[in-house]
């Protein structure tokens, strides 16, 4: 079974369409942020963005999620903000992105008044620099942020289930 990957930088909902597209398909569901190692959430927390280094055993953790819920399916975040990070997650098997998209002046403030989360606004532009949009060879959809969560979760039931 396909598993999605809800992607996006930080603040652009995925933990709230990711849950709620889990819940619909009926299928578990894993928050990216908690296959960070403490360092990593450290470093972030510190204000410093991460390197493809300290990314890759994260990445890595991520892929193999995906790969124990290729019989299952699910929908697992991250912000798999470079194709390159993408490639990693495919090796676990076969997924589908859903890249939520938007504007940095609604992300930044979706980030300042959150709560209870380690990354700062502060790395809002490095993750806005390293974004590389999905190419037409990665099977999924980019949605705006702005659309309501309940939208975006149903117009994706339609992408996925072509894709499935």
């Amino acid at each position: 079974m396909t598993v999605v990957v809800v992607m996006g930088v930080s603040g652009s909902g995925k933990t709230t369409v990711g849950s709620a597209l889990a819940e619909r398909l009926g299928v578990e569901y894993a928050e990216a942020d908690t296959f960070h190692s403490q360092a990593n959430i450290g470093k972030m927390t510190a204000g410093h963005a991460l390197t493809d280094a300290d990314r890759a055993p994260w990445l890595e953790s991520i892929a193999r999620w995906i790969r124990r819920h290729q019989e299952t399916g699910g929908v697992v975040t991250s912000s798999a903000l470079k194709r390159r990070y993408r490639d990693v997650l495919r090796t676990g098997g076969d997924v589908w992105f859903l890249h939520l998209d938007g504007d940095r002046s609604v992300l930044a403030e979706r980030m300042k008044t959150r709560t209870g989360h380690f990354m700062p606004v502060s790395l809002l532009d490095s993750q806005l620099a390293d974004l590389e949009p999905l190419q037409p060879d990665e099977p999924g959809r980019v949605f705006d942020i702005t659309e309501r969560p309940e939208a975006i979760v149903a117009a994706t039931l339609a992408g996925f289930r072509e894709h499935a």
